[in-house]
């Protein structure tokens, strides 16, 4: 584990993963199975944020994960994931999922993610991590996007926390009521 918060560049932890997709990937009408798909993202994010945060990563959420084209059984699938944006101990992995048919020739971006993921101490504790730096017009608007969806994702929590608590003090009265 690497106590260096150095800011480091977002290029730095660019990962690319190839695999075969095999009839063991496939769904019940022969596609690649989603989940099988799912995995390899989860994989690939996480190797880019172990390799940004130089440490242990855990996956804390998929943000969003749309399926654009179907994966097919045979296909070639590269997965390409790089960390947009770093919180104080989380990090946002965004994913490219593209997928290649070796005989036809056919390419196609088949799916996205974003993920977040925490970096961890020895103890099994979150642990800072260092900035990224960012040095294209793309990996900037990457950052601003990833900074956007850490704000919509807080608000949405927050939403949530202040609807329970009105649902918990709804409850309470009704059971006083009651009482």
């Amino acid at each position: 584990m690497d106590d260096d918060l150095t800011p480091r560049r977002a290029a730095d932890s660019e990962v690319e993963l190839v695999q075969l997709m095999t009839i063991l990937d496939a769904n019940n009408v022969g596609n690649v199975h989603g989940g099988s798909i799912m995995k390899l993202v989860d994989t690939a994010a996480g190797l880019a944020a172990a390799k940004h945060s130089r440490g242990l990563v855990v996956t804390a959420a998929m943000d969003e994960m749309s399926f654009i084209e179907p994966v097919y059984v045979g296909d070639l699938v590269t997965i390409k994931a790089m960390v947009n944006d770093a919180g104080r101990t989380s990090m946002e992995v965004g994913v490219r999922v593209e997928a290649e048919n070796t005989v036809s020739g056919r390419k196609v971006h088949s799916s996205s993610a974003y993920l977040v993921f925490v970096a961890l101490d020895a103890d099994g504790k979150p642990r800072p991590v260092p900035p990224v730096l960012v040095a294209t017009e793309e990996e900037r608007q990457r950052q601003h996007e990833a900074k956007l969806r850490r704000e919509n994702r807080m608000a949405r929590g927050a939403a949530i926390k202040d609807a329970r608590g009105r649902h918990e003090v709804q409850e309470t009265r009704e059971d006083h009521q009651r009482g």
